[in-house]
């Protein structure tokens, strides 16, 4: 016999779950207490950052990662962050701390409804019947959060368990893929071939399936022309290729204008479609044939149209490259953007075009910049895998933390955190948590003083001017990371970026620059705000 609390370690240093993200509290004591050693606690001064850290490291390693929290302010805190884990079909294993289980009834200060809360937002939520289970219920977490499609579970144990007797666990082996089915992959293949005009749409989990090589064969074996999912939280397909198209429009219409000219779509790991405004029209051109090729069960039922194979993205890519012959190529490979000026004030364009000229072969970009992020998309280029991560959710606060979370993933590569000034202000604490792990992110927080998405989101809709809200003036983020401890300077002429841009990356500690940009910057990912939708406000 063992205890609870000895139990529980041996399963998550079976399970290579090491590294514990957390904030603590009052519940968590016992299982804090005296950690083993092996295991390194990353603290988060907010449990959003902490979650958030570790849903970076889950995403860029591939691999479940372990979150410990506080009774039921993980619920409120913490959410947004577990929500960012479920769309983003990150693999998290959360716990929180529960009162002592003698006093539950009698309904005493820091009792917990948390796992009601979160039910949700996860693949599971549980709160063990008996102390003893706790460890197995910390691997069958595991294993449920590594399924496809990934993403976050949930589970609340009461304080007391930890030092009841338990038997130890033993972490079983449970394997993750599932293969597609071939006679459906084949007639893919005949529609293919059948085809005349053909385009690929890349999503997300062709790099949870690791199929960023095998979608690159295959794109090449068809020279198709290759587009990347509306508001795509991944890059999935290198961004200088010969056959890279550029984004889909997170709208019907739009989208399906987009998709016109082309008699079979097959999208690649990825929902069809992912909307953000309401622009009405058909998901695609009657006639088209669609397939969708996803890992994720929800993702097929949900879609509007075509037919849905579920099944690995690796496995599926082979199979098609292996039966189909190359289709002729429709669109003009995309056309290189225009060299921006110095203007002062700067404008954002600018910005990425000097990042895009200093950035490491292999660097990584964690971006929340909603109005600029379609000059990121025009100006960045990035070429390896793991180079690109964004919200998925929509909810502001995930950059920052997220960023920390990849640093740590990615000791030999270099994370550049491009985000909004008043993005940033939703887990701003993440910066601290950067200076302690001495993890050199490079923060490029842009500064224009306004929600310019909202703002670009409020003219689209026609709203009127009229809204409260707004303007965010009389933030100086420079001083908050300064205060954090971390380096930090503001960057006002354009003149000054690129020596500010080298000073940073020659660093190997974490630094902060505030580049002042150009107010009004509203178009996103290249789309004219009168016609089609921004990203998100």
């Amino acid at each position: 016999m063992t205890t609870v609390r000895e139990a529980t370690y041996g399963v998550l240093r079976d399970l290579g779950m090491t590294k514990i993200f957390g904030n603590p509290g009052s519940s968590e004591l016992p299982f804090l207490k005296d950690m083993p050693a092996g295991f390194q606690y990353i603290l988060g001064l907010h449990e959003r950052v902490a979650a958030g850290m570790a849903l970076g490291y889950a995403m860029a390693r591939g691999e479940a990662a372990f979150v410990n929290l506080h009774s039921i302010a993980s619920a409120g805190n913490g959410l947004s962050a577990i929500i960012d884990a479920y769309q983003s079909e990150a693999p998290l294993v959360v716990t929180t701390g529960q009162q002592d289980r003698r006093q539950i009834f009698s309904e005493p200060f820091l009792v917990s409804r948390a796992v009601e809360v979160v039910k949700p937002y996860v693949k599971w939520a549980y709160e063990p019947l008996r102390p003893e289970d706790v460890p197995a219920a910390i691997a069958r977490g595991y294993h449920l959060a590594m399924q496809p499609p990934r993403g976050p579970v949930f589970i609340s144990i009461p304080m007391d368990d930890w030092n009841k007797p338990c038997q130890p666990v033993i972490a079983r082996k449970v394997t993750q893929s599932v293969l597609p089915d071939t006679a459906a992959l084949d007639e893919v293949a005949r529609a293919i071939d059948s085809s005349r005009k053909l385009a690929l749409i890349t999503g997300a989990q062709i790099e949870q399936d690791r199929a960023w090589n095998d979608v690159i064969a295959l794109a090449e074996r068809l020279n198709a022309d290759v587009y990347a999912e509306p508001i795509a939280s991944r890059w999935a397909f290198p961004r200088s290729h010969r056959l890279y198209r550029g984004g889909l429009l997170p709208a019907q219409k739009p989208l399906a204008d987009q998709l016109a000219a082309y008699d079979t779509v097959v999208v690649l790991g990825a929902p069809v479609f992912l909307y953000y405004a309401f622009v009405p029209g058909d998901p695609i051109k009657p006639g088209t044939k669609l397939f969708q090729i996803t890992n994720s069960p929800r993702d097929a039922s949900a879609a509007l149209a075509g037919t849905s194979i579920v099944g690995d993205i690796a496995v599926a890519a082979k199979h098609l490259a292996g039966r189909v012959k190359p289709v002729q190529g429709s669109a003009a490979p995309c056309a290189k953007a225009p060299d921006p000026g110095p203007e002062y004030p700067m404008t954002t364009a600018y910005l990425f075009s000097v990042l895009n000229k200093l950035l490491p072969r292999d660097a990584v970009i964690s971006e929340e910049c909603p109005s600029s992020k379609g000059d990121l998309d025009r100006y960045v280029k990035l070429d390896e895998p793991g180079s690109f991560y964004s919200v998925r959710s929509g909810i502001l606060g995930f950059a920052l933390p997220a960023a920390v979370g990849l640093q740590l993933a990615h000791p030999d590569r270099r994370v550049v955190c491009a985000v909004g000034d008043g993005s940033a202000q939703y887990s701003i604490q993440a910066l601290w948590s950067a200076v302690q792990c001495k993890a050199p992110v490079i923060f490029i927080v842009v500064q224009n003083g306004n929600y310019s998405a909202l703002k670009g989101f409020r003219d689209f809709t026609q709203v009127g001017k009229n809204v409260p809200g707004i303007d965010i003036p009389g933030i100086n983020t420079v001083k908050i990371a300064q205060g954090y401890g971390m380096n930090a300077r503001e960057v006002d002429r354009p003149e000054d970026l690129e020596p500010a841009l080298k000073c940073a990356f020659a660093a190997q500690e974490p630094w902060l620059l505030g580049v002042n940009v150009q107010q009004g910057g509203q178009k996103t990912m290249g789309m004219d705000q009168s016609v089609n939708p921004p990203n998100y406000g």
